[in-house]
């Protein structure tokens, strides 16, 4: 299992290293080239920084049209990476958002982020900006960070997909995906978060309902999933036929991400 690896930054941007975890048949992912975030709107000139010190190549954004227009991401003089995204909504509004319309108690809310997780395999912009973030993988031999809004909805899908695809067993998986309510400062980031959700939707949504459109559960990403298993099995042959990943680059990514 991967140590946990988080960027000493400001917080709420949440940067992490999804690598370093063992892969069936042996080896592990390489450390440091894997890396996942919350969108960059806030970020300070310290993590602008930091950000620089990874040496991405690519970033992948997961946000939608109106969240990049809405939310633009800060950039240093000195950032040079690729940035990728396909044209369109991703999302309607970001998963913990959408989740939210008409949430007034913690089961309503839990229930909407599984409906809103279990559509989320098929949203038109998110897979084909899934499908550029797994064929830049596939190609390019260099670090890149992937992110979405909050990082915990679609940017906790993408990952799930990539660890899977390299061999990442589920229950490392699962454990990569429940980091989210532990690394950097949750607390700030429920804060920020309950802000905007209740701005659009009104204040009677209660505390723990928010925490819960905030975080992350293991029925929600068990729902994505189980629509993939549903329809094709297992995550490599959702891979093939929908984010139009080839045997080869799936030999590809294995190549430059797993020592």
């Amino acid at each position: 299992m991967a140590a946990d690896r988080v960027l000493p930054l400001s917080g709420v941007h949440n940067f992490r290293d999804y690598g370093g975890y063992g892969v069936e048949g042996g080896g592990q992912l390489r450390s440091g080239v894997l890396w996942r975030s919350a969108q960059h709107e806030a970020a300070t000139d310290d993590d602008l920084a930091a950000l620089d010190a990874l040496g991405l190549e690519t970033v992948v954004d997961l946000r939608g049209d109106d969240e990049r227009e809405l939310h633009p991401c800060r950039r240093s003089d000195r950032f040079a990476a690729r940035v990728l995204f396909a044209g369109g909504i991703t999302a309607g509004l970001a998963p913990h958002l959408q989740a939210a319309g008409g949430a007034i108690d913690v089961e309503t809310a839990r229930a909407r982020m599984i409906d809103t997780y279990a559509a989320m395999p098929y949203r038109p912009a998110l897979v084909a900006t899934l499908r550029l973030y797994l064929s830049a993988l596939a190609e390019y031999d260099a670090p890149s960070l992937v992110h979405c809004v909050a990082g915990k909805d679609r940017t906790g899908f993408a990952v799930a997909i990539v660890h899977r695809l390299l061999g990442v067993h589920e229950d490392d998986l699962m454990h990569d995906y429940l980091l989210t309510n532990t690394a950097g400062k949750i607390e700030e980031r429920i804060a920020q978060g309950a802000a905007h959700i209740r701005q659009r939707y009104g204040g009677e949504i209660k505390d723990d309902a928010v925490r819960a459109l905030m975080s992350v559960n293991p029925a929600y990403l068990d729902a994505a999933l189980a629509t993939v298993r549903r329809d094709h099995g297992d995550i490599a042959g959702y891979a093939e036929p929908v984010l139009n990943v080839t045997p080869e680059m799936r030999e590809a990514m294995v190549d430059k991400l797993v020592v």
